[in-house]
């Protein structure tokens, strides 16, 4: 069940907070997990759950495809393994490790992977990844998700300590925008409808759904009625969610902080050309690697705004 927080609010807590919060909370609580590190300790709030916990926590260097390594070896003896390092490196760096040790050997670990597209900002354009949901989403038995705030974060790492194999998790890592009230929760696999509508269909994730929102209020001022849909979970898509919106407005929008291919938008229309074809159009990342710069500058550079996607809507009325 899920309930919306007002709109035009940040999170009151950083989303590396969330998770430093949530490894320390199930260590007090004698879970089995253990959580590793790829020279990243500080960027994800993890120094004081090291300090504190030092048999929990490792911190394996510079070496992303070894930590995955580690983590199944881990996995294998009972323990609960969290691994975190950044999106580019989670996912290009150590693409062979996460086929051969996570997804064939069906092993239980659970991958979190920050600093989403546009919002590594300051770190450029060899750590700023466009396509790594894309790349992960390949992977037979992979599920793949990215949070939008920080209620969702906690409640779906809450989700993920009773689950087994091989998740893999999208986030940013400061504070998001608020979309969600505390006490929502979520179903992996699910689409939330966070707004109804009957002329277009936007469907986003990540920090394209505040975008999203923004985008449905201004169209609204124009006599055009948008629903909304969170589509948190990129694989499993929630196909019927797709479909039943097609059919009910006839046009789509997609909205994504990754680059429009293999990403949202490909699994959307995936489902589309199989079920119920209907115009749609994609905004996201088009043939372009990342740069430095803040996030609104970047949100605007690469068209990843409310302004973007209400000009995508309007290219199908």
């Amino acid at each position: 069940m899920i309930k919306l927080a007002p709109a035009g609010l940040k999170d009151d807590i950083e989303m590396r907070k969330v998770y430093a919060g949530f490894v320390a909370g199930q260590i007090e609580a004698g879970s089995p997990i253990i959580a590793l590190e790829a020279d990243l300790m500080s960027s994800m709030a993890m120094d004081s759950v090291a300090r504190d916990y030092p048999q929990h926590v490792i911190n394996c260097g510079i070496m992303e495809a070894n930590v995955i390594g580690t983590a199944a070896g881990l996995a294998l003896t009972g323990r609960k393994p969290f691994v975190h390092t950044f999106t580019a490196f989670a996912s290009r760096r150590c693409f062979d490790q996460l086929f051969m040790a996570l997804d064939y050997q069906r092993n239980n670990v659970k991958v979190i992977a920050s600093d989403a597209g546009v919002t590594a900002c300051h770190n450029g354009g060899t750590h700023m990844s466009f396509e790594d949901m894309g790349i992960v989403r390949g992977l037979a038995h992979s599920v793949v998700l990215e949070v939008t705030d920080a209620v969702m974060f906690a409640d779906i790492l809450r989700q993920l300590m009773d689950l087994d194999g091989f998740y893999w998790l999208r986030t940013i890592r400061k504070q998001a925008s608020s979309i969600y009230a505390p006490g929502s929760t979520f179903t992996i696999g699910k689409g939330n409808v966070l707004r109804e509508g009957d002329d277009i269909t936007l469907i986003a994730n990540g920090i394209m759904v505040a975008e999203a929102l923004e985008a449905a209020r201004q169209l609204e001022q124009e006599g055009v009625s948008a629903a909304v849909i969170d589509m948190f979970t990129l694989k499993p898509i929630d196909r019927m969610l797709v479909k039943n919106y097609a059919e009910k407005t006839r046009r789509i929008v997609t909205c994504e902080n990754h680059s429009i291919h293999n990403g949202l938008g490909s699994a959307v229309a995936e489902v589309l050309v199989e079920n119920c074809p209907v115009p749609m159009r994609r905004v996201g990342v088009k043939e372009r690697y990342g740069q430095v710069g803040t996030q609104d500058f970047l949100q605007k550079e690469y068209g990843l705004t409310a302004a973007a996607i209400v000009e995508a809507a309007k290219s199908m009325l």
